[in-house]
């Protein structure tokens, strides 16, 4: 058996470059489904979050109103109880002065119901219908709140589709 020793290489074996279009390997960009997994999240995410900004706007605004809306409403029934409340004291006046029912009623006129409106805004009126009692007892009521309404004041000749 002979035995030579061959030499090792002289290094490592020489790197060849071949153009791709030679050889015909042609390059595509693979994004895959996790990235358009990815894209799609991230769209539906957005479009949610300007859906719920546009939503937050609505309802401020719609706060809003209502608040304009119940302010116009306690103003004008803070209104109808001074209302009520200068009833109350005439109507108490006229209780002290009269020495019977007949008297007291005939001291008042001859009605023995009385309705007033408040304006709660431009659209709307509060209706107040009172019935004037003849107390019994010491602490009975002088009168009766028969009506406390919200009516719509459309202006004369409109008509509501």
């Amino acid at each position: 058996m002979n035995y030579t020793q061959s030499a090792p290489p002289a290094g490592p074996a020489p790197i060849q470059f071949h153009d791709a279009k030679e050889q015909g390997v042609k390059f595509q960009l693979h994004i895959g489904a996790s990235s358009i997994l990815l894209i799609f999240v991230t769209l539906c995410l957005v479009s949610f979050a300007v859906l719920s900004i546009v939503s937050a706007n609505a309802d401020s605004k719609l706060t809003g109103k209502v608040l304009e809306r119940s302010e116009e409403y306690y103003n004008a029934c803070n209104t109808a109880q001074a209302a009520l409340a200068t009833m109350d004291v005439a109507l108490a006046e006229a209780y002290r002065n009269a020495s019977t029912r007949e008297e007291y009623y005939n001291s008042l006129g001859a009605a023995e119901n009385y309705s007033f409106e408040v304006s709660v805004n431009s659209s709307q009126v509060l209706s107040v219908a009172v019935q004037v009692l003849y107390p019994e007892e010491a602490g009975d009521p002088f009168y009766e709140i028969t009506t406390w309404r919200v009516i719509s004041a459309a202006p004369a000749g409109t008509t509501i589709e």
